[in-house]
């Protein structure tokens, strides 16, 4: 195991205050590699996540483009056996939340939630985007959702409307569509950005209904969803659509609100890397969907997860022969 004992900085009063070699902030699908990777490569390795292990991915109804599963393979399950995978390879986890308090990114050992390591791979994923319309955050929980594998079979049998037009949107609403006595699409564009295999098998449900070029505005209800409010782009009259339950799936925000001022951020806030998982920050490397790149998808955040560990371990391992050569003169 790479040499982890840091001579000489300040230990919060700990004296044998533990050290890790790699420290993953995430669960999700680039976390839970770079785990694997880094693990597997003789780094001592700790995972710090706040919630359920796999992320987004751990959500997903079916995956059915992740190589090796030919049939697909649930979201959750997926995310299972990843997390078993870097546990059996002596990865350790840990929960928690980063945050500001508590967070040195800057050191030669760095501190996030506490918790220090010489080298930090931020994979903290992105969070569903909010439509910002009335209603929206007021019914949260009654009727509004952001996931359908959780929150779908409470509609068995009634109205629901989906709103986005991408890959997520697509697949989620052919989920509802085995549950609910109806499915609505809106989507504000006049064609789907989803995969056209997605899409065909969406219109080919006979439950399933789309309203293309509306734009929701309001969602209406009491002490739960009763309708939603949509309007055409260019400013039509307005549509009142009667539904249970809204499940929004319009893209992601980045998890990066607390690194605002420690690594180079786009003008969306994903990280900005190198080809190798660098950010501008020695030690300090970036994978999955908040990284800064074209595409955000399973595969991809575990190609990041996986070089992130790899270009870690090789800087450990020149520090350590620097330092080695530094003693030995």
């Amino acid at each position: 195991m790479i040499h982890r004992e840091v001579k000489g900085l300040p230990r919060n009063g700990a004296s044998e205050e533990r050290v890790w070699d790699l420290l993953v902030v995430g669960g999700g699908p680039a976390g839970l590699t770079a785990a694997i990777y880094g693990a597997r490569a003789g780094l001592d390795t700790a995972v710090i996540e706040r919630g359920q292990m796999g992320g987004q991915m751990a959500t997903a109804h079916r995956v059915e483009n992740y190589p090796g599963f030919p049939d697909g393979i649930e979201g959750a399950e997926l995310a299972a056996r990843m997390y078993e995978q870097a546990r059996r390879l002596g990865a350790e986890f840990l929960v928690g939340e980063a945050g500001r308090k508590d967070l040195d990114l800057g050191s030669p050992v760095k501190t996030v939630a506490g918790h220090r390591a010489r080298r930090v791979v931020l994979a903290t994923g992105a969070r569903p985007r909010r439509l910002g319309i009335p209603g929206e955050e007021r019914l949260l929980g009654r009727g509004v959702s952001y996931c359908a594998t959780c929150d779908g079979p409470f509609f068995r049998g009634r109205r629901v409307m989906v709103i986005g037009g991408g890959d997520s949107a697509v697949s989620e609403a052919a989920f509802l569509a085995k549950l609910a006595s109806k499915v609505i699409v809106v989507h504000r564009r006049d064609r789907f950005r989803a995969a056209p295999a997605l899409v065909r098998g969406l219109l080919a449900l006979g439950n399933v209904e789309t309203m293309m070029g509306r734009i929701p505005v309001e969602i209406e209800g009491d002490d739960a969803v009763r309708a939603v409010t949509v309007r055409g782009p260019a400013g039509g009259p307005p549509e009142k659509v009667e539904v249970d339950g809204v499940f929004i799936y319009i893209g992601l925000d980045p998890e990066t609100g607390f690194l605002e001022g420690e690594v180079d951020l786009d003008r969306n806030g994903y990280i900005i890397t190198d080809r190798a998982m660098r950010t501008r920050l020695p030690g300090v490397y970036a994978a999955g969907d908040v990284r800064a790149k074209e595409l955000r998808q399973v595969v991809t955040a575990t190609a990041d997860g996986a070089l992130a560990a790899m270009t870690a371990e090789r800087d450990l391992a020149e520090e350590e022969h620097q330092r080695r050569r530094t003693n030995g003169r």
